[in-house]
């Protein structure tokens, strides 16, 4: 990771990401403290997840750890958010799927709260706060959420309550493209201005002049990561540099402001 992000931050990358599983086979290690760790080997890119569950979370100790974040990197925090679905076990965590949605809203205001207000009072369906102090606020005064989102109704959620929106790594460039229209739709909707909502999209990428090679290697990550190895070749971008260019230039085109490219072999290479 230490060197990774050496090579990162000289190449001139903009930012690095990480996701969250908590409950894996995989070997993923949990965002806000890998993030912090990266913070402190960095000085230039942004640091972003992709996404925080918050609906497991306790939404004031996560407001707690992302503002800590924030003062470490001196700014550098992108929150990108979600609300999971059927895959996220709930129980585990102690935690009721019921209204879903309405927990998921209510812990963002509540973070919201306390990141922005010197005594931070909410009162809603599941968190109730009076006169709560949080000190330090975030570096940034305002720290941007960035939504990962699929479905129409999320999508508008996010316009509601966001500065984003993520297209997953996991969906297609069809369905990315059918997205980008219905964010716009509800951006125009609202009367916000589309220059100042952000829109990304995770693309799974191999470079590898052996297409076939690349293709295998990438089924097989699927595989194991997704234990679906036929996703990998509806949803990954694959082949030469000229090739990968011009895959990656279609989502531009689209509406892509920002590219969340995600090796998943030879990462260093």
């Amino acid at each position: 990771i230490r060197e990774f992000l050496a090579k990162a931050e000289k190449l001139g990358y903009e930012g690095a990401w990480v996701q969250e599983q908590i409950i894996s086979d995989s070997l993923i290690l949990e965002p806000v403290t890998l993030l912090t760790y990266a913070a402190a080997l960095t000085s230039k890119v942004r640091l972003g997840t992709s996404v925080l569950l918050t609906v497991i979370r306790n939404p004031v100790q996560l407001a707690k750890s992302l503002a800590s974040l924030d003062q470490l990197s001196q700014g550098r925090l992108t929150v990108g958010v979600g609300i999971g679905g059927p895959h996220v076990p709930e129980k585990i965590f102690g935690i009721s799927s019921e209204r879903r949605a309405r927990q998921f809203v209510e812990g963002l205001q509540v973070m919201k709260a306390l990141w922005t207000e010197p005594r931070a009072s909410f009162s809603g369906e599941f968190w109730h706060l009076e006169n709560v102090p949080m000190e330090p606020k975030p570096f940034q005064k305002h720290l941007p959420l960035w939504f990962g989102a699929r479905e129409s109704l999320a999508l508008k959620r996010a316009v509601r309550h966001g500065d984003g929106w993520m297209g997953a790594g996991s969906s297609a460039a069809v369905d990315f493209i059918k997205q980008v229209g219905e964010i716009l739709r509800f951006l125009e909707e609202a009367n916000r201005d589309p220059a100042t909502f952000a829109i990304s999209k995770r693309v799974y990428l191999a470079i590898d002049n052996d297409r076939a090679r690349a293709e295998r290697r990438l089924r097989e990550w699927f595989g194991v990561r997704y234990k679906n190895a036929d996703m990998a070749a509806r949803v990954s971008i694959w082949g030469s540099v000229a090739e990968c260019v011009d895959k990656l230039g279609e989502l531009v085109r689209a509406g892509a402001k920002h590219l969340l490219l995600n090796p998943v072999f030879d990462e260093m290479e």
